[in-house]
Formats: C-alpha cells, structure tokens, sequence
C-alpha cells in the first residue's frame, strides 16, 4: 500500500510481540511451577519454549536457538528426563500465562482472545521455509482458551521473526558468541553481558572476540565501528523481512495491534525489570539514542 512505512509498523510491533511473549519466561508464577517440576531457573524457559521441537533432540535446539549456551540445552534435558516431560513444562507455562496476564497486563487479555482468530489466520499463510522452531509451534494444539490461543498466536509470530533473524546472523557469517558480542555493543549494555547471561562459557566468549578480531569487527575487547553497522544491517533486514505479516493483516489491524498491545506490553517489560532486570529481553529494548 502507498504511503504505509511498513518497516516502521514492523518495528514498533515486533517489540509488542516480542514483549507479550518474553516476559513470561522470567515471571516468578511460572518459575516456581518449573521448579515445582524438578526444572529450576533459566533451565524452564529454554525447556517451556524448546518443547514444540524437544523431538527432535538438543542438538536441534541448539541449532535452532543460536546464542543460548548448549551446556544450559543439553542440561535442561537431562533435568526434564530425570523429573518431567516437556509437556508438563509447556502446561505449567500456559497456565503462569493467564495467570500473569490478568495480573500485571490486563488490558491485554480481552483484546488477546477477540484477536485469536485474525491472528492464526495470519500465522497459518506465513511461510514455513527456513523457519524450524516456527513450523514446530504450528504442529501444537491449539489452546481452546480463547486468550491463551491468541497469546500462542502472537507466540508463533515471534518465533517467525526470530528464525528469520537467525537466517539472517547465519548469511552474515556469524555464530552465536559472535552475534550476542555484537548485540551487546549495538545496546550499549557492559560488556560480554548478553553472551554471559545466556550460559556462555569463558573459553566460547574468548574465541568470539578472538574471531571478530579476525573480521575486523573488534579492537580489544571494544567492538569497532565496522562491527556496529554490522549489528545495525542485521536489524534492519530483519525488519525488511519480516513485514509480511502486518502487510497482510493490513494498515489499519496493524496500526490498532500497536494501540491495543502497546501499554500492556510497557507494563509487563517493567515487570521484567523488576523480576529478572533491565537487560533481560534485550529484544525489547531500545537502542539508546533511538
């Protein structure tokens, strides 16, 4: 459609979807239920959101999930094995979910369970191809919970950007040390914090800046420049593309997406803030100075 920046719609609402989905995984109501279940800490959110491609295996997930730390996926399924099943993990999550929405966001849950139909027809014609965790979800059951189906529906959509920001890493020529390295600079957070806080091991993060350094893309431990803009071209084609399912929901539903979905989701990334921390979901945060 003429005039419609949909790169720009992209943006604001992938940060909403991003949002609405993330902060679950640091929220106490489901951490004590993955612990209740012999899973504690970070070692739920990988086995809660993993669960649609567990299957196929770790190194699958791996794969799939690009800058966590195999150590914590391989040792997240040797904790489900030995007390659970991944299914019970996904269970307890749906349940934190209603139960955390309702709580801390609740201008969301109505307009969740009015937008779950609109929002699978979406989902159901994005395409699959390249996109592994993303076609995973879409072989789960559907929630009959009118807000959970819409709140699994803005999930599938996350997964699809994401597998599509992992093509995106891969085609630059990065890992994912590298890549959280450069992520880390481009936000500005302390260094090596995003690489350290997904499980990175001392000697994985040496060989990253040791392979940046390569590229050109680090002096020291500082990243250079070259590698900021390196960062910067990653974000702007995910956008680029990634705008095809607010093209295809169409100006005026992705524009009411954003007036609907945006204060909730403010509240729940200060709910990150408070359970987790301010650099956790750094997908939701703004780069400074933007």
């Amino acid at each position: 459609m003429p005039g419609v920046d949909w790169t720009e719609l992209t943006k604001t609402n992938a940060r909403s979807v991003q949002t609405l989905v993330g902060w679950i995984f640091w929220d106490p109501g489901a951490l004590r239920r993955y612990e209740a279940l012999g899973v504690p800490g970070p070692f739920g959110y990988v086995a809660s959101r993993c669960r649609p491609l567990a299957a196929a295996g770790p190194e699958a997930v791996i794969a799939a999930f690009g800058s966590i730390s195999p150590v914590v996926i391989r040792k997240t399924f040797e904790l489900v094995a030995a007390s659970t099943d991944f299914s019970a993990i996904w269970s307890a999550r749906d349940e934190a979910v209603l139960d955390g929405l309702s709580e801390h966001a609740p201008s969301t849950v109505e307009p969740l369970a009015r937008s779950a139909s609109l929002l699978w027809s979406i989902v159901e014609a994005l395409p699959s191809v390249g996109r592994v965790l993303f076609a995973s979800h879409l072989e789960i059951a559907r929630p009959t919970d009118p807000v959970l189906s819409g709140w699994h529906a803005v999930n599938c959509l996350r997964e699809w950007r994401g597998d599509t920001h992992w093509a995106i890493v891969a085609s630059e020529g990065l890992t994912g040390v590298e890549a959280s390295i450069l992520h880390n600079a481009w936000l500005g957070y302390e260094t090596d914090w995003i690489p350290v806080s997904r499980g990175t091991a001392p000697e994985d993060l040496d060989e990253g800046w040791r392979s940046l350094h390569e590229r050109g893309l680090v002096e020291g431990r500082v990243v250079t420049e070259e590698g900021l803009a390196l960062r910067q071209r990653i974000e702007d084609r995910t956008d680029a593309a990634t705008v095809c399912p607010w093209r295809m929901l169409g100006e005026p539903a992705t524009r009411e997406f954003a007036e609907l979905f945006e204060p909730g989701c403010e509240l729940l990334l200060r709910r990150v803030d408070l359970t987790a921390g301010p650099n956790y979901q750094p997908a939701s945060r703004i780069r400074p100075g933007r």
